[in-house]
C-alpha cells in the first residue's frame, strides 16, 4: 500500500503567502465595530470556515466584553459584512506560491490524486482557483465546507475528497495545510497530516517582509512555528509544500511496514 492522494489547503499552503488576504478582511470588519484585533486574536480561529472563524473571535473575552451593547455586533451581522470585504481582498492576495505547480507535478508523477480543502465559501474559493489555475495550479478537486455538510475541524470535505477522488483508505490520503484546524482536520478523518509552517498562518508574513527580518529572529519565528503545529498534533511540519517530498516516502515506507496515522 503506497499513498493514493493528497489533499492541499489553500491560502497560506498553496496560493497566498502568509495567508493574509482572510486575515485583512477579518481585520477590517471588527474595526468597523470597534474592535482593534490583535494578530493572535484574527489568527488563532484560521482555517474554520469563515462564519465560525467569525464567532470565535466574537467569543474571546476581551472581544466579547467589548462588544457586549453594541449594536450589530452579532456573528450573522458580522459574517454578511465580511463577505464582500474578503472578495475585495481575494484579488490582491491570490498569487500561488513559488514551487507549488512543479511540486504538484512530482505528486502527480507519483501517482497521487490531488484535492483541496479550504474554509472559503464557493464563491470565494472560486476567485481564487481561477487565479491559481492560470498560474499553473489546478488541483483536481476543489472543496468548500457546503460542498460537504460542514468544514473544519471535522473530517467531511476530507471523506467528500475520498468519495469523489475514488480513494481509500483514509490512511492512504495526507492533508496537508498551515493551520492547527487543518491538521485536525486530517487527524480526523484517519489520514496522515503534514503542518507548513513558514508560508502560512503561524508565522503570518508575506514573502517580502520574512526576506526582510534578521536571521535570528527568522529562527526563532520559525522554531516556534514548526512547534505549535507538532502540538496541533502534525505528522510532519515543513516549511513549504515544495518540501513535502520526503514526507512522501516515509510515509509510503510506514504503510509498506503496516503503520497506520
Amino acid at each position: 500500500m503506497k499513498l493514493q492522494a493528497v489533499v492541499l489547503d489553500w491560502a497560506g499552503t498553496t496560493v497566498d503567502y502568509g495567508s493574509l488576504a482572510p486575515v485583512a478582511a477579518m481585520e477590517r470588519v471588527f474595526a468597523e465595530v470597534g474592535i482593534v484585533l490583535t494578530p493572535d486574536e484574527v489568527r488563532a480561529p484560521m482555517g474554520l470556515p469563515k462564519k465560525d472563524h467569525v464567532g470565535a473571535i466574537l467569543g474571546m473575552p476581551r472581544v466579547a466584553d467589548a462588544l457586549r451593547h453594541a449594536p450589530g455586533a452579532d456573528v450573522d451581522t458580522l459574517y454578511a459584512r465580511f463577505i464582500p470585504l474578503q472578495m475585495e481582498c481575494l484579488a490582491a492576495h491570490s498569487d500561488v506560491i513559488e514551487g507549488v505547480p512543479a511540486a504538484v507535478a512530482r505528486m502527480r508523477a507519483r501517482g497521487l490524486a490531488i484535492g483541496s480543502t479550504t474554509g472559503y465559501t464557493r464563491a470565494m474559493l472560486d476567485v481564487v482557483a481561477a487565479a491559481a489555475r492560470a498560474q499553473g495550479y489546478a488541483p483536481d478537486l476543489a472543496l468548500c465546507p457546503d460542498d460537504a455538510g460542514g468544514g473544519r475541524p471535522m473530517p467531511w470535505m476530507m471523506y467528500t475528497a475520498a468519495v469523489r477522488l475514488r480513494v481509500y483508505p483514509m490512511w492512504a490520503i495526507v492533508k496537508v495545510g498551515d493551520t492547527a484546524s487543518d491538521v485536525e482536520e486530517g487527524r480526523n478523518a484517519g489520514s496522515w497530516t503534514v503542518g507548513v509552517a513558514l508560508t502560512g498562518n503561524e508565522i503570518g508574513l508575506s514573502r517580502a517582509a520574512w526576506d526582510a527580518m534578521p536571521a535570528g529572529e527568522q529562527t526563532v519565528a520559525l522554531t516556534a512555528a514548526r512547534e505549535r503545529l507538532r502540538q496541533a498534533g502534525a505528522d510532519y511540519v515543513v516549511d513549504a509544500v515544495a518540501d513535502l517530498d520526503t514526507c512522501f516516502d516515509d510515509i509510503d515506507a510506514r504503510l509498506a511496514r503496516g503503520e497506520r496515522p
